[in-house]
């Protein structure tokens, strides 16, 4: 669901792992620099200042993109800084610094959710992306909201399968 304001932006989007536990989820997120492990549309992501699991962390990120023209890849880039990291809750928030894609003031939290099945039992997980921002230069915030979803499903499939993987 999102909310459009004249000053800022707001938006949350989640994604559902049927089998995995947050346990067997949280260190796919934590690993603030794993980012390109994750999503196959980026191409790089490391730490650029700042020490691992820090706050302060700065990671750079860059993803190819076709640009207006189908023929045209644009290289988008972002330096994010880690502002939160809470293992025990398994959330962490994160801030865009400086980017060619027009976001300012940009803040995201990403978290690791237990969910509950249809019969009331435990069972899997949610990855859930909440974030403020300003008015992003260029985007709708419907268009904002869906790329954050779609970015997020794809991240789910990708920790879903390595789970699969590491555990049959």
């Amino acid at each position: 669901m999102a909310e459009e304001t004249r000053s800022r932006w707001e938006g949350k989007a989640s994604a559902e792992l049927k089998g995995p536990t947050t346990d067997q989820v949280w260190p796919f997120l934590e690993d603030f620099c794993n980012l390109h492990k994750l999503l196959p549309l980026v191409n790089t992501c490391h730490r650029v200042e700042g020490i691992p699991a820090q706050l302060g962390l700065v990671r750079y990120c860059t993803s190819t993109t076709f640009g207006s023209d189908s023929d045209l890849l644009k290289l988008k880039w972002a330096n994010e800084r880690l502002l939160m990291m809470d293992p025990s809750e398994k959330c962490f928030s994160y801030e865009v610094l400086d980017n060619n894609d027009g976001f300012k003031n940009y803040v995201a939290t990403i978290r690791v959710m237990p969910m509950k099945d249809g019969d009331g039992k435990m069972g899997g997980c949610m990855i859930e992306s909440s974030f403020v921002s300003d008015p992003v230069e260029g985007w709708g915030l419907q268009e904002l909201c869906s790329y954050i979803d779609f970015f997020l499903q794809s991240m789910a499939k990708k920790i879903e399968s390595a789970i699969q993987e590491a555990s049959g």
